[in-house]
């Protein structure tokens, strides 16, 4: 057995993993038990890593105008096209829009071919999209994009606040941290979000705010602060200025301002502002719903200023902890991966600093101002000012704003260059040249986690085909267009290089300093921090004069009329599904596209729930599954940004969002669009399961892999004239076909057998399909009687668990009720040790504690 240890490449919770290579070959992961992050512990996606690691889907080879090509004619005509477009309309004429999933090796050349030999600053990543605001936060506080927490405060606080953070989905190795900690040392939670997430089944204190009215919130909580005496004097005085200001413009945020503002009952505020006044040890986390927004930067810096006025930064258990989104953020941000960044925390547009990196890379031609950020790259692509445009390692076609906006972009630009390890996404399909990258398991490097700790990820599988590391493909590229300064052997020659710089003209004046790496075994790399466990610990900050900065925030909405479109991450998938979606147990729990939406707002337009419901904003049409459910707020709804063309029609959450953005970070407001709702008037419903890719054309349809094959769920305004021919358009002698008519034209059941096996299955009902069907899915290629599927319902003896609550366990619905019903007044824990739900990762059990909690209240109702 070969034991390799690298990170999981999901969250910003940055998890070590131990992956094992049998002598056979078979490859099984496990949580690393002596890595910091989670000691262990792995979600249900980091448990189902080893299931991704497969072919399905890869791109192998390079490919031109979709004909196969070697790797140096494809680099050759990068380099031209690139080096032509330079030549004709100068250096601004291109861009890289890169990734969070890089590692910072591959950010780190990537960052220095843009600004240090193109000599343009259009290099942009999709963490533009979800930390930006945070970034621009910390820079106008601290000096510096640093943050000032570690994972460890959030055991020895008493007092976490979460603010727009759905952690028990997003980060749920870190949340069941703090679940353990509350059980030890009583901490208290609060939870702020206009959605009721399972985050907030557990929290001491749920404020469902108005969307977008957090700044409101927390300058109400500096004026209380201050004006009630829990401000720390000799702090203010001696590591902080700005406070007058910040001050005046909270002046008018009284309790009863806040309520009116925030839709909060006034008593619920002052509970709030009481618990953050008596508990010193207060850390405050929040993510994308404080980032996602036109005034994210304002609410971060609102957020922050209540830790200032209190000197609730720098010591243990406490702080405001920005908990990233995506793997390697933090180490892109590192190098200078964003447009408005220079490499090693340097400042673009801080002339000194650009002499002294270019005299470092001994570049010919240095950007010397901010690039264009992601919304205003993909405008000037659209605009034809970039002609050229390479995207590496993400799926701007899915998770940009207004996606029919950057569709028609990616259609006009004269090059576009697409690197990737999958070979048809929403983006590829718009590429001159595709080239193909290396994978996670693949490719070494190095990330950073929320908590400014670096970690390995380590290869421990051949790469696909032709793949290459990132890195490397930009080098030859380099190379191709006549540039010196590429010519690394591997990563850890780029990583010494990245290290070498931080500690450039530094002398303490930068955080970010790596000189304790330097001379490191790079293969031998453990995980650690830089700036320490508590950079300002000293009090000491990265401004001009090392005091932090209090920054005047104001309160603004910007909706139109409408309701309000949420969108944002589920427990189970990442992103855009190219990995995840490989993973059939991983659509167990949420199988299609869906809406949260409040019954006020399903009553206006008569629509029930499971029915289809449509969303309209920019013109364009999302049809996904209704779940009516009082956690949302009237007036709003969500639904989960992952699900693409790849796996359902119409469903794609970003055709209805808005190209508005934070006019200090440029990160867009993705939770705040507006749209109008329709309740689709579907004739039908369907659901089927089918061993080869189903071919149905409906208005509404959604396919997962399942364990032998597909299942689907459609539906449709019109009535088939022939139901055989429309879900069976081919068919074979071999196969043996039953099918039921109902009375309605609309009630349809058929079976496939093939050599006595179920190949096929599908049924149709005038309603929304209400019955449990997971039976069905292990009964697809297996032996089994037509009659008990044409029946719709398991066969005698055989059980339904379900549906899926716990993914790590495959645990259904209906077996956590069997064992409620056997053992009445059972606990939590007892009921998730004997049905072995919650005990994988632990992200299940707020959905367990609300059935439990549904069972008791069912039973007293009828007692």
């Amino acid at each position: 057995m070969k034991e390799v240890r690298t990170t999981c490449p999901y969250c910003g919770v940055g998890c070590g993993v131990i992956a094992r290579t049998a002598d056979d070959g078979t490859l099984s992961l496990v949580g690393d038990p002596l890595h910091p992050a989670n000691f262990g512990k792995l979600c249900s996606k980091g448990l189902a890593l080893a299931e991704t690691m497969v072919p399905t889907g890869r791109l192998t080879q390079p490919w031109i105008e979709g004909r196969a090509a070697s790797w140096g004619e494809a680099t050759a005509l990068v380099a031209e096209r690139f080096s032509a477009a330079i030549k004709e309309y100068g250096p601004d004429s291109v861009a890289l829009y890169v990734s969070g999933q890089l590692l910072t090796e591959d950010y780190y050349v990537a960052n220095k071919f843009m600004k240090g030999f193109v000599g343009s600053a259009n290099i942009d990543t999709n963490s533009r999209l979800c930390m930006a605001s945070a970034v621009a936060a910390h820079k106008r506080a601290f000096g510096a994009d640093i943050v000032p927490c570690n994972y460890t405060d959030l055991e020895e606080a008493d007092l976490v606040v979460l603010v727009g953070s759905n952690a028990a989905w997003c980060h749920p190795v870190l949340f069941q941290r703090l679940l353990a900690a509350r059980e030890k040392r009583g901490t208290k939670i609060v939870v702020i979000d206009p959605r009721r997430t399972s985050t907030a089944e557990g929290a001491d204190l749920f404020l469902p705010l108005k969307p977008q009215s957090d700044v409101a919130l927390f300058n109400g909580l500096l004026r209380h602060l201050y004006l009630g005496g829990h401000a720390d004097a000799h702090f203010l005085k001696s590591h902080t200025t700005g406070l007058s200001e910040a001050l005046l413009a909270a002046r008018a945020w009284t309790v009863d301002a806040v309520a009116a503002a925030t839709g909060l009952p006034a008593e619920d505020v002052e509970a709030f502002y009481g618990l953050f006044a008596a508990h010193e040890r207060s850390v405050t986390a929040f993510s994308m719903g404080v980032n996602q927004s036109t005034s994210g930067t304002d609410k971060a810096n609102a957020i922050i200023n209540a830790h200032l006025v209190t000197g609730r930064i720098g010591k243990a258990g406490m702080g405001p902890f920005s908990l990233t989104g995506q793997p390697n953020a933090m180490g892109g941000r590192e190098v200078g991966g964003l447009a408005n960044m220079l490499a090693a925390h340097m400042d673009i547009e801080n002339a000194a600093h650009r002499d002294a990196v270019q005299a470092f890379w001994h570049s010919p031609k240095m950007a010397t101002k901010p690039g264009l950020k992601a919304v205003d790259l993909f405008k000037a692509v659209q605009e034809g000012r970039i002609k050229a445009l390479w995207i590496m390692g993400t799926n701007p076609a899915v998770s940009m704003p207004d996606s029919g906006f950057i569709a028609e972009a990616l259609r006009r630009c004269e090059f576009v260059a697409v690197s990737d390890v999958m070979s048809e996404t929403e983006t590829t399909q718009y590429a001159d040249v595709l080239l193909p990258a290396q994978g996670w398991g693949e490719k070494s490097g190095t990330v950073t986690n929320s908590e400014r700790c670096i970690s390995r990820q380590r290869s421990f599988a051949e790469p696909v085909g032709e793949a290459q590391p990132d890195w490397r493909i930009i080098c030859d590229v380099a190379k191709a267009m006549g540039f010196s300064g590429f010519e690394f052997q591997n990563a850890a020659q780029v990583f010494d290089e990245h290290v070498a710089l931080t500690q450039l003209g530094n002398d303490g004046a930068r955080k970010l300093d790596l000189s304790s790496w330097v001379g490191a075994v790079y293969d031998m790399l453990w995980p650690a921090q830089w700036g320490g466990e508590r950079p300002f610990a000293d009090g000491q900050f990265q401004t001009p004069d090392g005091r932090a900065r209090f920054v005047p925030t104001v309160f603004s909405t910007t909706f139109e009329d409408g309701i309000v479109l949420n969108t944002g991450r589920m427990r189970d998938q990442w992103h855009t599904m190219t990995r995840t979606g490989l993973v059939p147990r991983l659509f167990s729990h949420r199988a299609e596209p869906y809406v949260e939406i409040n019954p006020i707002d399903a009553a206006a337009i008569s629509l029930q729930d499971s029915g289809i419901v449509e969303l309209q904003g920019q013109g364009k049409v999302i049809r996904a599954r209704a779940l009516i459910t009082p956690t949302v707020g009237a007036g709003s709804v969500f639904q989960p940004m992952h699900w693409s063309g790849a796996f359902a029609r119409h469903a794609l959450v970003n055709t209805g969002t808005v190209q508005q953005v934070d006019p200090v970070s440029g990160q867009p407001a993705l939770k705040s669009a507006t749209v109008t709702l329709r309740r689709f008037e579907a004739a039908w419903y369907g659901f089927g399961v089918s061993l080869d890719a189903p071919n149905v054309d409906t208005e509404y349809c959604a396919v997962r892999p399942i364990a032998a094959g597909h299942a689907f769920e459609c539906a449709d305004r019109n009535i088939p004239d022939n139901w055989l021919t429309f879900v069976l358009p081919n068919t074979k002698d071999t196969m043996e076909v039953s099918s039921v008519q109902g009375t309605e034209k609309a009630s349809f059941r058929c079976v496939v057998m093939e050599n006595d096996k179920l190949i096929f299955a599908f049924v149709a009902a005038p309603q929304p399909v209400a019955a449990s069907r997971e039976w069905l899915l292990g009964l697809l290629g297996q032996q089994i009687s037509p009659l008990a599927v044409l029946a719709g319902r398991p066969a005698q003896g055989l059980p339904d668990d379900g549906p899926i609550v716990c993914t790590c366990m495959q645990v259904g619905r209906n077996r956590i009720s069997r064992f409620m019903a056997d053992n009445q007044g059972t606990t939590i824990s007892q009921l998730c040790e004997a049905t072995g739900a919650g005990t994988g990762c632990g992200s299940c059990k707020p959905e367990i504690k609300v059935i439990l909690l549904e069972a008791q209240r069912q039973r007293i109702a009828a007692e």
